[in-house]
């Protein structure tokens, strides 16, 4: 090496270009995807599967890069990768700034996944293909410029996941908070120009060290040509941690808890064990991690599956998120500890990015068609055993004897007894526990300690459904929908079933199945609540009232339909309205919705198609979930709403959530558009059955048309109270965080 290399070598203004290019084309990577999920969540109804689709968009173009990047860099000079590289970049540039596409309606019969991936090709493909180019295509540059750690370039790969991490975090605490859509759109833009500029950087480094290397020999060492089991370990190394953030997303929002920002913190740890993993202290970090896994592993299934009713919530979210880390460390830290040489960077990087494809795709267009829950979850909580350490620590057939011999003894146990009686279940439980605890035994052998967990999970999930007394289960890109079968105490204190319908977590309507309480409206919607008010209070103009109708649930709401009036029911998930009108679930609507027209799709969408001043209710019941669609809380979104009604029309907004005080959101509109609103924070007074407390508020352009309301004594109907440190909400900006509770 002479002395110009020799020199070159000791900057570490090198080091910093490379990495300082790498941070920012990371940075860019993941604003852009809570930004333009963002900006497509109003086509959408605000569904966490768009998050997902999303992602599966991301790594989807991430391959595409690297396999760009992959081929260039064997295929042709380092000159000659510099010239068409910069024909890619100016290529792009056509793209900016970036926006939504005009006319962009998604498909309302059927699953718009497809439709949002092509969406966000047009959209956004092009500058997002150069950004995910930018990790493994500088590192083989880097790897060729004659610097002291050329050699061995994988640590900038921490650089860019240390970028990826703060801009995720920053999003939602920061940006979101602070900056409108419109001129995210347009940072984004600025941003991408100088990650441009730091790229031309790169290559004049490139370029010049090149002319420099070119009369030097060549090198005399020839590293292995990479087998297929290696390609082939890599892909399954990659597969998984990516298949388990994806699984571990929707398992939190479904089963655990459906708070807003949740889906955050397992990317934020996923992105944490790639930095941890090539760091430098990667190879004392690994065998921890190793050791660590089994050990969570036992109160992370006995308590997270086995018996989740042990332990408040935010314990069960800490135990998987736990397990998840330690889970991903070990996989990522054997994908790390098996990396290649600088001769094989862009096919090691092109394997991992492929594999968190396939992870992806897997999750978004396989698991949702073949599973009716987020059952992927735990299969990938097994597949990552199996790559433990020690696969063929010892004979195969040796390794599946004792976790097959359980499986034939629990399966001969259910199929050989015709009841399966509470004491039974109930031991058969705490034998799960006892063989969770048993399992830690076989932590050095990857396959044994793998299907031994699956036994487990395997009978744990057939004890849920058969406590649980689920009737139907169905996914759709909306999320899991469930109807259970369950049993209160009626008014004389006798067992009565009745049916529950869950979306995740959360409760959409129920309905007791006595013949003379079929059409009574429970939960949120009872004749004693604020809605049920409502309708009491205007019952003799209401007669003839054209009513509409945003968030379907159970029916329940259509009991309050009368012969003259007209309802038209708005509801974004086809899965919801075929369970509503199923009468072995719920027969709220064979029963009370004689005049009921449905218009499936986002309804914002389809209220503009309606013309103006149509209703004199127009009811919006889309927020007792946690997944909010903020699109429908915007200035932009009352003035439509108000554009629909009446001069004399109510505006009615259920805004009952655990985690977020919509009135906040809904007192800011009031003020701004001058209306009368009142809000009922409805608490029942008698323990009537499936009778609970629920939020409302009641909008009107005239005082007058509440005053029966705000005078009655149905109810305590306040004024809506003011807050004077809330940003305005509109299509342009929401925040979260500035609601949380």
């Amino acid at each position: 090496m002479n002395a110009a290399t020799d020199q070159a070598s000791k900057r570490y203004s090198l080091t910093f270009l490379f990495a300082g290019t790498l941070f920012i084309s990371a940075t860019l990577m993941f604003i852009l995807q809570p930004l333009y999920g963002k900006l497509l969540l109003p086509l959408l109804g605000g569904s966490p599967a768009v998050w997902n689709t999303c992602m599966v968009f991301y790594q989807t173009l991430l391959f595409l890069g690297y396999l760009y990047a992959h081929y260039i860099s064997v295929k042709f000079s380092s000159h000659r990768q510099i010239q068409i590289h910069a024909v890619v970049i100016a290529i792009s540039l056509v793209a900016l700034p970036i926006a939504l596409p005009e006319n962009s309606i998604p498909p309302t019969e059927s699953n718009p996944t497809f439709w949002l991936m092509g969406t966000l090709f047009l959209a956004i493909g092009l500058p997002f293909f150069v950004v995910s180019t930018t990790s493994p295509l500088l590192q083989k540059w880097f790897s060729k410029i004659g610097h002291s750690t050329s050699e061995d370039p994988y640590y900038l790969y921490g650089a860019s996941n240390a970028g990826s991490m703060l801009a995720l975090l920053s999003y939602p605490f920061l940006i979101e908070p602070n900056i409108g859509l419109l001129k995210q759109l347009s940072a984004w833009s600025l941003g991408f120009g100088l990650l441009c500029i730091f790229i031309a950087g790169c290559a004049a480094v490139l370029w010049r060290s090149q002319k420099i290397i070119i009369t030097e020999p060549s090198a005399t060492y020839e590293p292995e040509e990479l087998s297929i089991s290696t390609k082939l370990h890599w892909l399954a190394l990659a597969f998984v941690p990516s298949s388990l953030l994806l699984g571990l997303t929707n398992f939190i929002s479904t089963d655990i808890a459906s708070a807003p920002l949740l889906w955050i913190i397992p990317l934020t740890l996923y992105l944490l064990t790639f930095i941890l993993v090539f760091s430098k202290w990667a190879n004392r970090i690994h065998p921890i991690m190793v050791s660590l896994q089994p050990i969570i592993l036992l109160p992370f299934i006995a308590y997270a599956f086995v018996d989740p009713a042990a332990l408040p919530y935010w314990l069960n979210l800490i135990l998987h998120l736990l397990a998840f880390f330690v889970t991903v460390m070990v996989c990522h830290g054997e994908l790390a500890k098996n990396r290649p040489h600088t001769q094989h960077l862009t096919n090691y990087y092109l394997i991992m990015s492929f594999a968190g494809m396939l992870g992806g795709m897997f999750n978004t267009f396989i698991a949702p068609f073949i599973f009716n829950a987020v059952y992927e979850y735990p299969i990938m909580i097994i597949a990552a055993l199996f790559l433990r350490p020690g696969f063929y620590s010892q004979k195969i057939s040796l390794q599946l004897a004792f976790p097959t011999t359980l499986l034939f003894i629990g399966l001969a146990v259910y199929f050989l007894n015709d009841h399966l009686s509470p004491t039974l279940i109930y031991s058969a439980t705490n034998a799960l526990i006892l063989l969770t605890g048993l399992s830690y035994a076989f932590r050095s052998r990857p396959v044994t300690l793998a299907l031994l967990s699956g036994v487990i999970l395997f009978f744990t999930f057939g004890i849920q459904n058969l406590i649980s007394n689920t009737i139907f289960q169905e996914r759709s890109f909306f999320g899991v929908f469930s109807v259970r079968e369950s049993v209160l105490a009626d008014e004389k204190g006798m067992p009565e079933k009745y049916h529950e319908l869950f979306h995740g977590t959360t409760k959409h309507g129920a309905q007791r199945l006595t013949a003379d309480l079929q059409t009574t409206p429970l939960t949120y919607y009872s004749h004693q609540g604020p809605i049920g008010q409502l309708f009491n209070i205007y019952d003799r103009q209401d007669q003839s009232w054209e009513i509409g109708s945003v968030g379907l649930g159970a029916g329940a709401l259509a009991c309050y339909a009368k012969p003259q009036q007209h309802w038209t029911q708005y509801e974004i998930d086809p899965l919801v309205i075929d369970i509503a009108k199923n009468p072995k679930y719920f027969t709220y609507l064979k029963l009370c919705g004689k005049n009921l027209t449905f218009k499936v799709g986002d309804a914002r969408l389809s209220l503009k198609q309606e013309p103006n001043q149509k209703f004199d209710l127009l009811i919006m019941d889309a927020f007792s979930s946690d997944s909010v669609p903020t699109h429908l809380l915007t200035r932009e979104a009352i003035a439509l709403y108000f554009a629909k009604l009446k001069p004399d029309g109510i505006l009615a907004f259920h805004i009952t959530n655990r985690h977020l005080e919509l009135k906040k959101v809904i007192s800011d509109h009031v003020s701004h558009f001058k209306l009368s609103a009142l809000i009922q924070e409805f608490k029942p007074k008698n323990k009537i059955p499936l009778v609970i407390a629920t939020d409302w508020v009641v909008m009107a352009k005239k005082a007058e048309t509440l005053t029966p309301l705000r005078q009655s004594r149905l109810g305590s109907w306040q004024k809506l109270p003011l807050y004077f440190d809330m940003k305005p909400w509109t299509d342009d900006f929401t925040n979260i965080i500035g609601i949380w509770k």
